[in-house]
């Protein structure tokens, strides 16, 4: 499934990448602790997270991910939507649980 059907699927609202939306999305993975998702994500996955600091993009970044789903109504702080637009990182916002976010995902058959 590409980032953009997942992103018009959930009702999700596009904060940056739009460029990439046209990603594959391979797979999910939500935790909130950085180097347990260093060292579990994988490469294509799609990371649900209710973290909204930079640092999220540079681990999206350095894993390869195909974007960030942040949940629970949290917003992204401006110097993380300008990190993740100068590393095309798509950053996609709800105010959905990050439980109720993996649930849907998983009902549309992103594993």
């Amino acid at each position: 499934m590409k980032l953009q059907e997942l992103a018009r699927q959930l009702s999700l609202e596009v904060r940056t990448g739009k460029e990439k939306l046209d990603t594959e999305v391979t797979g999910g993975y939500t935790s909130d602790l950085l180097s347990w998702v260093m060292a579990k994500a994988q490469a294509g996955n799609v990371w649900i997270t209710i973290q909204a600091h930079p640092n999220i993009v540079a681990v999206a970044s350095l894993i390869g991910l195909s974007g960030i789903i942040i949940a629970e109504g949290v917003a992204p702080e401006p110097v993380t939507c300008e990190k993740a637009e100068q590393e095309g990182i798509p950053i996609l916002t709800t105010p959905l649980a990050v439980y109720a976010v993996a649930g849907k995902m998983f009902e549309l058959g992103v594993r």
